[in-house]
């Protein structure tokens, strides 16, 4: 297969999503008409739940996580509020507020609300990873790392505490620790695809190439549009010295996003070609 690269350029929105306590999820707000109407339809009708039951704490939980799913934060964060109000323990609802406060960026109300979460229910693991991530997005890598732990505690098999642990340890310069994470993560979830990135990033680092290219082509494979795996694919392939290779992966990389300062930077460096088709060999 070959790739040809034009001037043109566009920017691909992509919405990120955060996991909701619960096994909910939360993203950017719903830009596709009929998906919106839905999820008001369903918040209308979770609003009829909270009427017909103004004292259950879930109530406002479950509608607080729907209002997070639409970006709505603020309202989200209200019927969390409510939540813990009338259930002081419910661990679950500071967890969600915690997200909602986060993805407003209020680090240290989010950071007290992972505490609450921890101090009402000393077992749940998921408010670990959360006050976690946001230890080891502030740099406080220590504490990220008790955290991961923390969780692995409670349950072995946290495919997220392992991924986050071999993040933290990739900052921390442990690329070999950060590997063995990384690959007690994909046996949990052989389909997950962050993982396979971030384990070939560390490998590229020690210098096994190998391993590295067999990890972002399986990335790939899993995910073909995944700007971060195409760029690490080059990246292998630039540290090998196997510029053509390199040259194509940065190409299909800029082909996905062609607004990607990385990408383009990238492709500058190994001497790429706006006006080269170049091969995608395995």
């Amino acid at each position: 297969m070959t790739r040809r690269i034009g001037h043109g350029a566009w920017a691909a929105a992509a919405a990120g999503a955060l996991a909701l306590a619960g096994c909910q999820s939360m993203s950017g707000p719903v830009v596709d008409p009929q998906v919106y109407a839905a999820q008001e339809v369903n918040i209308d009708s979770l609003s009829q739940a909270v009427a017909r039951n103004p004292s259950d704490p879930d109530a406002y939980n479950t509608r607080g996580a729907a209002y997070a799913r639409i970006g709505n934060y603020d309202k989200a964060i209200a019927d969390f509020t409510q939540a813990v109000k009338i259930n002081p323990g419910f661990a679950k609802a500071y967890a969600n507020r915690a997200l909602a406060e986060d993805k407003l960026g209020n680090r240290n109300a989010a950071l007290a609300d992972y505490g609450r979460a921890i101090q009402a229910d000393q077992n749940y693991g998921i408010a670990y990873v959360g006050r976690g991530n946001l230890y080891r997005q502030a740099g406080q890598l220590q504490q990220a790392l008790a955290d991961y732990q923390a969780a692995l505690n409670i349950d072995p098999h946290n495919a997220q505490a392992l991924h986050n642990q071999g993040l933290t340890y990739q900052l921390q310069g442990q690329q070999q620790a950060a590997i063995d994470s990384f690959g007690r993560a994909i046996t949990l979830d052989v389909n997950a695809v962050p993982p396979y990135i971030a384990r070939g990033q560390s490998e590229i680092a020690v210098g096994d190439i190998k391993e590295a290219i067999d990890d972002f082509n399986t990335a790939i494979s899993l995910d073909p549009k995944n700007l971060d795996a195409w760029l690490g694919r080059g990246a292998a392939y630039e540290k090998a010295n196997d510029l053509q290779h390199a040259r194509a992966a940065y190409a299909r990389a800029i082909e996905i996003n062609p607004a990607s300062n990385v990408a383009r930077g990238d492709f500058a460096r190994v001497g790429g070609d706006y006006n080269q088709s170049y091969s995608l060999l395995n």
